[in-house]
């Protein structure tokens, strides 16, 4: 069944600049971020609102145009069949991020809590849901701009017990990544060096990295702070909060 989307314009958009190379799933996803951005930029009484609201107007007419202007500076394209991961991840095409954390716990325990996925939301924050789906495949919902969620789904390609876990979206998915997680032994006594490694291009692409950053939401960050969460989690068996704690007096 053809998925094409019908937006006003359309064909006359993506012949004006040039082959369509956006995916189906992608252009819905690349509409959706932008209307966020676009919202969220005009409740914003300031010059970086001005900027989120342009943004999510190029996200909006890229994905009603099926067009991107930095995938084609970049020779990329995710409209056509084949491996879309590999494609959209190869050289500069995607957003490289890699942070590790020590947690004082052996290795099999740390792994065995990842492995369960739907356990990920729990210290990851961005996530609202993981779902697995089979041994290897798991359904993946995120918190998007301006209220929305993005779904996808993610494959499991190397699994060596307590050691490591790696993965990667399936094509056509709207937010294409892959990654890795990796638990080292420090030695006894010394806890498990949690390192993980993620290579990915949201919705918009650059564009929507770019357009996170400005919004306070930078990858590497939340990464870490992920990792600060589970390391609380696993040592302590609970995540601090401040919620519900009372002020005191300045």
């Amino acid at each position: 069944m053809d998925m094409d989307l019908q937006f006003p314009g359309d064909v006359r958009d993506a012949q004006a600049h040039g082959s369509r190379n956006v995916g189906e799933t992608e252009r819905w996803a690349s509409v959706a971020a932008g209307a966020g951005l676009l919202l969220l930029g005009l409740r914003k009484r300031e010059a970086s609102g001005l900027v989120l609201a342009a943004m999510g107007g190029l996200l909006m007419r890229r994905g009603a145009t099926g067009h991107c202007d930095t995938y084609e500076a970049l020779g990329l394209n995710t409209a056509s069949n084949g491996s879309d991961t590999r494609r959209v991840l190869r050289g500069r095409g995607g957003t490289l991020v890699g942070e590790s954390v020590t947690v004082n716990r052996p290795a099999a325990e740390l792994y065995a809590h990842w492995r369960k996925l739907d356990n990920l939301p729990r210290f990851m924050t961005h996530l609202e849901s993981v779902e697995e789906t089979s041994d290897t495949l798991s359904r993946w919902t995120a918190r998007a701009p301006g209220g929305k969620s993005v779904g996808w789904t993610a494959e499991i390609i190397n699994d060596i017990p307590n050691e490591l876990i790696a993965w990667r979206s399936l094509d056509g998915s709207a937010v294409v990544s892959a990654g890795s997680v990796h638990f080292d032994d420090d030695g006894e006594g010394r806890g498990t060096r949690v390192r993980v490694r993620m290579q990915y291009s949201p919705p918009g692409g650059k564009l929507g990295t770019l357009a996170a950053r400005i919004a306070g939401q930078d990858p590497a960050s939340e990464v870490r702070e992920d990792l600060r969460r589970f390391k609380q989690l696993l040592e302590a068996g609970e995540i601090a909060t401040t919620d519900g704690q009372p002020r005191g007096r300045a």
